[in-house]
């Protein structure tokens, strides 16, 4: 597993915290817009492509867990078959590969299915970096994130696990890496990851389809008898 940010680099104060809040706000309302905008073409071009290879409708609507443990509809392209089973995270499949198509498989290299998602941050149910917002099914890692404090901050488009080992981590390591985000929220912090974030999706690095419960059940009965 690859730490790409070190644990202990930030330390926001209380006062820079509240203060850079507005702040990150308006710059994700300004971002979101203006990437809405620009990409529209590609959006359209995409539905269509998602619309004719899944034969269904190219929006895919979810239910995920938000801010303070509210949840909130999500906006994907869809990349899995109608067949999958609903409302159960791509990471919990043992045979995942069967139920993505054969364009999502693409759309999933290149986090492409996710850029609905910037009509989530416009409308405030998301951020730009963030922890990432989970399926209610995934009660292990929304628990570790309450305990520690992760669950206080918009979810986000990308963050601090999704560039230090995205898929391939732990339960237990993107818990603790949510929650570092959460207690030192920063502008610095949030420029850092953002471009990481570009390295990420251009090389399509740490990601991993289908089933990694094994090591998430033991992560997870660690951090719960510590």
């Amino acid at each position: 597993m690859q730490k790409v940010l070190s644990m202990n680099t930030y330390r926001a104060s209380t006062l820079g915290y509240r203060a850079f809040l507005p702040f990150k706000r308006l710059f994700d309302v300004v971002a979101s817009l203006i990437a809405l905008i620009i990409l529209l073409p590609v959006l359209l071009v995409v539905s269509i492509i998602v619309a004719i290879d899944t034969k269904a409708f190219p929006i895919f609507v979810q239910l995920r867990m938000g801010r303070n443990n509210k949840p909130f509809k999500i906006f994907k392209f869809r990349t899995m078959l109608a067949s999958a089973p609903a409302d159960v995270a791509t990471s919990k499949l043992s045979d995942s590969d069967r139920y993505i198509s054969k364009i999502g498989s693409f759309l999933r290299r290149f986090s492409i299915d996710e850029l609905p998602q910037l009509i989530n941050i416009l409308f405030g149910n998301m951020s730009i970096v963030g922890p990432r917002p989970v399926v209610l099914t995934e009660t292990d890692l929304l628990e570790l994130r309450t305990r520690n404090g992760a669950c206080s901050v918009r979810p986000g488009l990308t963050g601090v696990a999704q560039t230090s080992g995205r898929d391939k981590l732990s339960i237990y390591d993107k818990a603790k890496m949510d929650a570092f985000y959460a207690n030192n929220l920063s502008l610095s912090l949030d420029f850092r990851v953002l471009v990481l974030s570009v390295g990420y999706v251009l090389r399509s690095r740490d990601i991993q389809e289908g089933s990694t419960a094994s090591v998430e059940k033991n992560s997870f009965e660690k951090e719960r008898s510590a």
